[in-house]
């Protein structure tokens, strides 16, 4: 048995394998991807202190050699459910049933998709969730990207720098990106801002050609042109798996403040997957080491 499991190798996992194992826990981190989650995509990460224009996959490898430096046993294996309700927790996984005094679900969050007509037909054959990844594929040629929000003009700054034309699409008539993050975006002589709609149909045949935009305004529909397209409006939850005991927010998202406790003993949440204002590198890491710190202290005084 280990004194803790910890679920999800992004920066809030890895934080707490660093913190528990420091405090003398014994720890195993369980990943299905690849560690860093979702910032391993991001060619520069230039917000967290101390680490300005690190790429997302070297700020990656450092946190999990860090953790693993300590001595906490990296897992890659997915959770499919859980017993949490007991004192002793068991993980049920695709590499077997793993037991600890105390558990910290730190699974991050995926990414949320449109839900309209040809998006999953179309999915790696043009709809794309990561222009880092995806993007190379389509230089110099018609790209649109899906969203408000600050992952959204990452993606279409990144994209405006190898793509012919990048349009971004946006449900609403403002932003939720920082100002200089929209600033620079619309200074692009390639960059076109359609405010106000949606993509009602992407459409092709073996690949993405093209895609219906609808405004939300009048009704009006255009077909644009287009050889991929790349969504990123925001982030889900994926917690069913916890759901029968574990209390949940309106949203999915775990119910844990900022101490990181749920309504089960021993149970800790931390990063992306609990009820939060701010998701954030920095928040999660911070929420690993709060969470690390609350499952030493519950290690220490019931077992």
């Amino acid at each position: 048995m280990k004194d803790l499991l910890i679920i999800g190798a992004g920066t809030a996992g890895l934080t707490a394998a660093i913190y528990g194992q420091r405090a003398g826990l014994s720890c195993t981190v369980f990943e299905k991807y690849s560690p860093g989650g979702q910032i391993v995509n991001s060619p520069e990460v230039d917000n967290y202190p101390g680490m300005p224009g690190v790429s997302g996959y070297d700020y990656s490898m450092a946190i999990m050699e860090q953790a693993k430096k300590f001595g906490a046993e990296l897992e890659f294996a997915d959770v499919t459910s859980a017993d949490l309700s007991g004192k002793t927790k068991v993980l049920h996984t695709t590499a077997g049933d793993f037991e600890a005094k105390a558990v910290i679900i730190a699974n991050g969050a995926a990414r949320r998709k449109l839900g309209c007509k040809g998006e999953s037909e179309f999915e790696g054959r043009g709809v794309s969730y990561c222009a880092t990844c995806d993007g190379a594929f389509f230089r110099g040629k018609t790209v649109a990207v899906v969203g408000g929000g600050e992952s959204a003009f990452e993606e279409a700054e990144y994209l405006s720098g190898i793509c012919e034309k990048v349009y971004l699409i946006h449900r609403r008539d403002s932003f939720t990106a920082a100002a200089s993050a929209v600033e620079s975006l619309l200074k692009k002589k390639n960059v076109t801002v359609l405010k106000n709609s949606v993509i009602k149909e992407i459409t092709g045949e073996k690949f993405v050609t093209g895609a219906v935009i609808q405004n939300r305004g009048n009704g009006s529909e255009v077909a644009l042109p287009l050889s991929a397209v790349f969504v990123s409006i925001g982030l889900a939850p994926d917690n069913g798996a916890f759901a029968p005991v574990l209390k949940l927010d309106e949203h999915g998202y775990i119910a844990a403040g900022e101490d990181c406790l749920t309504n089960i003993e021993g149970v800790f949440a931390a990063g992306d997957t609990r009820t939060k204002a701010l998701r954030q590198l920095v928040t999660a890491a911070a929420d690993g080491a709060v969470a690390a710190a609350a499952a030493f202290n519950y290690v220490k005084n019931n077992f």
